[in-house]
């Protein structure tokens, strides 16, 4: 008898992927539900899924998920983690939900300690819409609404979440991974374990940043995609912990 090489975590519903060809979301679901299993909590585990290429995450956790208005993911995250403190509540959000129309959402959030888990997907663009300029576009970077390159002396600095909420008290960690491969991906995941074992032990707010792909709006293949996270959005925004440590 042969024995599968790999079975589709059990936290991760067997459908069919609305994302594009080589897009990381896939990977960063894969995780999140490897860990769900590997803890035993799926009946434990409520999700929140805001606007955003992410908008139908609940299509693919198997655990209850809720869907939140754009940017409101964290205080939805609240009520949820408030009103059931038992469970494990994790919120998956990009850069335009959470670093643009939601940051006041975010950094309170952070500020009251709201024990939750945050994944946070940053593709340097707005994915759902089209590829326009994001909070987290680079320096340079053509996107819709700059093609000529984001021009920091009309549209500003890219926002740099993990080193801000790296100075709130209620932080109990904040850390940056990316998927592009195999090394990288298991620091993912372990980051993203840390992230719900923090929360089981009631540590306070904590923020896994993930560095994904974005191949259509970016006009690359799949594979240069992932050469582009490495090359250009890497030294912008440093892989590492940036907070960890007991808060409560």
């Amino acid at each position: 008898m042969i024995m599968p090489s790999y079975t589709i975590p059990k936290a991760l519903c067997d459908v069919p992927t609305h994302y594009c060809p080589g897009c990381t979301h896939g990977i960063i679901h894969k995780l999140i539900a490897e860990v769900i299993d590997e803890m035993g909590i799926e009946g434990e585990t409520i999700g929140i899924c805001p606007v955003g290429c992410s908008v139908m995450a609940y299509d693919y956790f198997a655990c209850d998920m809720m869907e939140a208005a754009h940017g409101r993911a964290p205080a939805v995250a609240t009520g949820i983690k408030r009103g059931n403190p038992d469970k494990f509540v994790f919120t998956y959000q990009g850069d335009g939900d959470l670093a643009a129309i939601g940051t006041a959402e975010t950094v309170h959030a952070a500020t009251r300690g709201e024990n939750i888990t945050v994944i946070f997907v940053n593709n340097a663009t707005y994915g759902m819409t089209g590829g326009q300029m994001a909070p987290t576009t680079l320096p340079g970077q053509i996107t819709q609404t700059t093609p000529y390159g984001r021009n920091t002396d009309i549209e500003g600095f890219p926002v740099k979440i993990c080193e801000i909420l790296s100075q709130i008290d209620g932080v109990a960690l904040a850390q940056r991974v990316t998927v592009i491969d195999p090394n990288t991906i298991k620091t993912a995941k372990a980051a993203i374990r840390k992230g719900f074992e923090y929360q089981k032990n009631k540590q306070g707010f904590s923020l896994i940043e993930v560095l994904s792909t974005c191949p259509t709006n970016w006009g690359l293949s799949p594979v240069e995609s992932l050469n582009w996270v490495k090359e250009k959005m890497i030294p912008y925004y440093p892989l590492g912990v940036f907070k960890e440590g007991a808060i409560r």
